[in-house]
C-alpha cells in the first residue's frame, strides 16, 4: 500500500503539474506561451503523462481512476508485477491518484502564481484547473467523455499485451492524439482524478477574481471517464 501511495501520488502529481503547467502558460495573460494554441497544449499534456508514467513506473502508472477501474473490468490478476487486484489496492489507487492530482494542481499555481493575480477571467482561471464545455450538452459531453476514455484505456490495455517496444511514449503519443481528435468539446479530461482534484485546489486557493468552480458540469468528467473505461476494459476480452 506504501509502494501504491508513494509512486502514484508523485506521478500524477507530476502528471497535473505538467499539463496544468501548459495550460496556464497557453492562456494566462503574460506568460512566454500565450496563445500558444490547442496543440501546445495537446503536446503538453501528452509530455506530461510521458513524465508521469515514469515517475510512476513501480505502481503500473495508472495515474488515472479510469485506468484502474478498467483494468479491473479487464479480469487483470494484477494491476503491476507484483499488485495483486484487491478491493483494498483499487481504494489505494483511487485515493492516491486524487491527492496526486490535487497537490500538482497547487505547485502548477505556485509556479504561475504571479500570472494568476493579474488575470481577471474566472473562466481563463478555472481553465487553467479543470476542464468545461465549448457547447454545453450535458448528456453529449459525457458521450464525448465516455468515448475519449473508451480508446485511451484500451489501447493502453493493447499496449500491454503487443510487443511495441516504446514504453511510455506510446501511451504520450495516445494521449496527444486523442486531445487533438476528441478533445474539442469537452477539452478531454479523459480521467477522474486530473478533473476533480484541481478543481478541488481551485476551490480553495486564494486567487483573485477566481469565480465559481462550475460545480454542476463536474459530475461530466468524472463520470464519463469512469463509464468509457470500465467499457473498455469489458471490451478488451474480445481481443
Amino acid at each position: 500500500m506504501a509502494t501504491i501511495f508513494l509512486y502514484e501520488i508523485a506521478g500524477t502529481a507530476m502528471l497535473t503539474l505538467l499539463g496544468g503547467g501548459v495550460v496556464a502558460n497557453a492562456i494566462l495573460g503574460k506568460t512566454k506561451g500565450n496563445g500558444g494554441g490547442w496543440l501546445m497544449i495537446n503536446f503538453g499534456w501528452g509530455l506530461a503523462v510521458f513524465a508521469g508514467v515514469y515517475v510512476a513506473y513501480k505502481t503500473g502508472a495508472h495515474l488515472n481512476p479510469a485506468v484502474t477501474l478498467g483494468l479491473l473490468s479487464s479480469g487483470a490478476a494484477e494491476y503491476a508485477p507484483g499488485i495483486a487486484v484487491t478491493a483494498g489496492s483499487t481504494i489505494a489507487y483511487l485515493l492516491a491518484e486524487m491527492i496526486g492530482a490535487f497537490l500538482g494542481a497547487i505547485v502548477a499555481w505556485l509556479a504561475y502564481k504571479t500570472h494568476y493575480d493579474q488575470e481577471t477571467d474566472p473562466g481563463t482561471i478555472l481553465g487553467t484547473f479543470s476542464t468545461g464545455p465549448e457547447i454545453r450538452s450535458y448528456g453529449w459531453n459525457f458521450v464525448t467523455e465516455v468515448i475519449a476514455t473508451f480508446v485511451l484505456v484500451l489501447v493502453i490495455i493493447m499496449f500491454g499485451s503487443t510487443p511495441s517496444g516504446l514504453g511510455p511514449l506510446a501511451v504520450a503519443l495516445l494521449v496527444v492524439s486523442i486531445g487533438a481528435s476528441l478533445g474539442g468539446p469537452t477539452g478531454y479530461a479523459i480521467n477522474p482524478a486530473r478533473d476533480l482534484g484541481p478543481r478541488l485546489a481551485h476551490a480553495i486557493l486564494p486567487i483573485p477574481h477566481k469565480g465559481s468552480g462550475d460545480w454542476s458540469y463536474s459530475w461530466v468528467p468524472i463520470a464519463g471517464p469512469i463509464v468509457g473505461g470500465v467499457l473498455a476494459g469489458l471490451a478488451s476480452f474480445a481481443f
